[in-house]
């Protein structure tokens, strides 16, 4: 189907209201889809705090732990506020 014919249909005059219509529900369309969504999982260290992520990673989407009482993953919930930080001036 061409521009031309979605004009006729939505009965618009305007032409580059059309595209830009196109545009944004193609952008819509786009940013709704998950694509090449990969898992990956990793041994929990005991003192470490930084773990490896693949460099091909676009978005994060949830973090799991195993709880080995009921042998199920529970997922850790994602901050809603911004963490309290401070600067350690404390020169020792």
């Amino acid at each position: 189907m061409t521009i031309q014919e979605l004009m006729e249909r939505a009965n618009m005059k305007e032409s580059g209201l059309a595209l830009a219509w196109l545009k944004d529900a193609f952008h819509l369309l786009q940013s709704n889809s998950t694509e090449d969504l990969k898992t990956v999982k990793y041994n929990i260290i005991d003192g470490e705090r930084d773990y490896l992520i693949p460099q091909d990673m676009i978005a994060l989407n949830n973090i799991s732990v195993k709880d080995t009482s009921d042998d199920k993953y529970k997922r850790i919930r994602r901050l809603t506020v911004q963490p309290i930080t401070s600067e350690d001036t404390d020169p020792e």
